[in-house]
């Protein structure tokens, strides 16, 4: 998934509903405002609650530095 896709135009998070943001290069999806980032494997978003992970404080503000928005 690159930054231009328009798929990330309507993706949202499944618990909040809010956008989400693509965060390279190790292809993730996150949600700065729960802190929870979803994987992109294969070039698919696993978008399910289940899926997404809890972020560490410091993992948090590595992720808000290399956020695409």
């Amino acid at each position: 998934m690159n930054p231009d896709d328009p798929l990330l135009q309507i993706l949202a998070c499944p618990l909040d509903k809010g956008p989400l943001h693509l965060v390279p290069p190790d292809e993730a999806l996150y949600n700065p405002r729960l802190r929870r980032r979803y994987p992109i494997v294969d070039g698919i978003p696993q978008l399910l609650p289940a899926s997404g992970e809890q972020v560490t404080d410091d993992e948090h503000e590595d992720l808000l530095k290399r956020m695409t928005p």
